[in-house]
């Protein structure tokens, strides 16, 4: 499936588990970490909840893409800092020691998602039972 929709319909996750213990056991290490330069692979996206209008700081796995960011999505629908940034249009993304101003989020799958993503990503994410990310634009930074 090669999909690429600007609504936030990401429907369920395949399988979480995997991605849930990875990211509990490696959170107290690179949520310090997230968005330094020296640590690229994690950044910071500052986001507002859509009902709150609370301000959030949600550490992410990022990629860059020439015009953007790649944000695996492992959590389908149940991702809260998604759903925020579809209602918003946009958000704030601290990436290697910068902030950028990201928009146009959108869902993307498949061969559009393996055209972003290098070769050993490929199967790493495949494994992990990633099948979907949002795709940003970068507005500024």
């Amino acid at each position: 499936m090669t999909e690429q929709h600007t609504g936030f319909d990401a429907g369920a996750p395949r399988r979480s588990r995997p991605i849930r213990w990875l990211a509990k056991a490696i959170e107290p290490i690179a949520s310090p970490m997230a968005g330094h330069r020296a640590f690229p692979l994690w950044a910071i996206l500052r986001h507002t909840g859509r009902t709150s209008g609370r301000a959030y700081s949600t550490p992410i796995v990022a990629l860059k893409t020439p015009e953007g960011f790649m944000i695996p999505l492992p959590f389908g629908d149940a991702t809260q800092w998604a759903r925020n940034v579809f209602a918003a249009a946009g958000a704030r993304l601290r990436f290697a020691g910068r902030d950028y101003e990201i928009a146009e989020p959108r869902i993307v799958e498949g061969k559009a998602a393996d055209a972003h993503l290098p070769l050993p990503l490929r199967f790493v994410a495949g494994g992990l039972g990633l099948r979907q990310y949002v795709l940003v634009k970068r507005v500024s930074g």
